[in-house]
């Protein structure tokens, strides 16, 4: 096992444990990249998943997904979300999920606003850690989650 691969997920961890209230600066990883401490939240709670395809300091764009810094204090009703998107505040980042496949999660804690700005009808799926479906939410839907915790979902 690489001893610098736990110095990076302590790092990663810290920058999660501070919420929004961490800028995103570049530093450098363990293999030499530079990550944002937006990458570095985003990446702590999306378990299992790809790469990002693109960084930049205001964003970090998975497949399917981009996650940013939210602002503070926002309801859901007030949570822009495209039409077809799932979106969410956790811990101060934003989720914005537009592409249909299960995405597996970590330190997905606490409340926060989301909008389902699905397709009428859509159903997206927040689980368990067993796999058990723990709530949905069926599109047109806003309003605020307990995210404590969800381990995946599926926006559709």
């Amino acid at each position: 096992m690489n001893i610098l691969k736990p110095a990076a997920l302590l790092l990663a961890a810290t920058a999660l444990a501070a919420g929004s209230t961490v800028a995103a600066t570049a530093a450098d990883a363990p293999d030499g990249t530079r990550v944002t401490g937006l990458q570095q939240r985003a990446g702590q709670v999306l378990a299992d998943n790809p790469k990002p395809l693109r960084v930049t300091a205001d964003a970090v764009e998975y497949q399917g997904l981009t996650v940013t810094d939210a602002p503070k204090n926002l309801g859901a009703r007030d949570l822009a979300c495209g039409y077809g998107h799932l979106c969410m505040i956790v811990n101060g980042t934003k989720f914005d999920f537009y592409k249909c496949q299960t995405w597996n999660l970590t330190n997905w804690t606490g409340d926060g606003p989301f909008t389902n700005n699905q397709t009428p009808g859509t159903v997206a799926k927040f689980f368990n850690r067993d796999g058990s479906v723990r709530w949905t939410s069926t599109a047109y839907e806003a309003g605020r989650a307990d995210w404590d915790p969800i381990w995946s979902l599926r926006p559709c």
